[in-house]
């Protein structure tokens, strides 16, 4: 797994490549309570994920609720094939706000 963290319209965009896995995901997890640490909505793009297993789901919804109890707000944007269909198996597709575009993530905060 990859990432890259910009800032754009006062939010900030995390984006991970390839596998968000039981490996990788300590990392992801780090990485997303860091920027939720930083008060600043977060965006997370999901495009270029090939795989994301439990453990990657788990650090995604403990970041949205790190993030919501902190008052602020983490969405996913551009979610690839791949990783929608885990999230809609665990029906996490009704808790997290999902946007296909970052500008659309951008525009709905």
């Amino acid at each position: 797994m990859e990432h890259e963290i910009t800032e754009q319209d006062g939010a900030l965009i995390v984006g991970f490549s390839g596998d968000v896995d039981l490996q990788s995901s300590p990392d992801a997890r780090k990485i997303l309570l860091e920027c939720v640490a930083r008060k600043m909505p977060v965006l997370v793009d999901l495009s270029k994920v090939n795989y994301i297993d439990s453990s990657g789901i788990a650090s995604l919804v403990e970041s949205l609720q790190t993030a919501r109890k902190a008052g602020g707000s983490l969405l996913l944007v551009s979610v690839s094939e791949a990783a929608l269909r885990v999230l809609e198996l665990a029906r996490l597709d009704k808790v997290f706000t999902i946007c296909g575009t970052i500008d659309e993530g951008l525009a709905s905060l």
